[in-house]
């Protein structure tokens, strides 16, 4: 395998998307992998006094991430959390389940942020880091 060179790592061309169809929303919204400043603002997003996850704001604040236009701007901020959840679930669904997907957090963020959510108890802070 080649030895990469510090021109050659930031150079590459990592941050895939996909396009996901929103019918409620008529229309269709591009979906992309986190930078790591996304990925460190959606967990703070997403972080609590108890240290679980407010399973309410786990897919706003994922498509506040994740959620970008065809010039690969973000279309939202940390700031439209509560906005995005005002649209409904099923809305919420698709685009969050292929922004897990590429982001590579697997249903246990979203089963567990349940789970600690209604618990009231405090989660491990190790289970719920999304994987690199």
């Amino acid at each position: 395998m080649t030895l990469l060179s510090k021109s050659a790592i930031l150079g590459a061309q990592d941050l895939k998307h996909e396009d996901v169809p929103v019918p409620q929303w008529g229309g269709t919204v591009r979906v992309r992998v986190m930078t790591g400043v996304e990925r460190d603002e959606f967990r703070a997003a997403i972080a609590s006094d108890s240290g679980s996850i407010p399973v309410g704001q786990f897919s706003a604040a994922l498509l506040a991430a994740t959620c970008i236009d065809e010039s690969g701007a973000r279309l939202f901020t940390m700031d439209d959390i509560k906005a995005l959840q005002a649209k409904s679930a099923a809305s919420l669904d698709a685009p969050a389940a292929v922004a897990m997907r590429l982001n590579g957090l697997g249903d246990t963020a979203v089963e567990d942020a349940a789970k600690n959510s209604a618990s009231g108890q405090s989660g491990d802070s190790g289970s719920d880091s999304p994987k690199s």
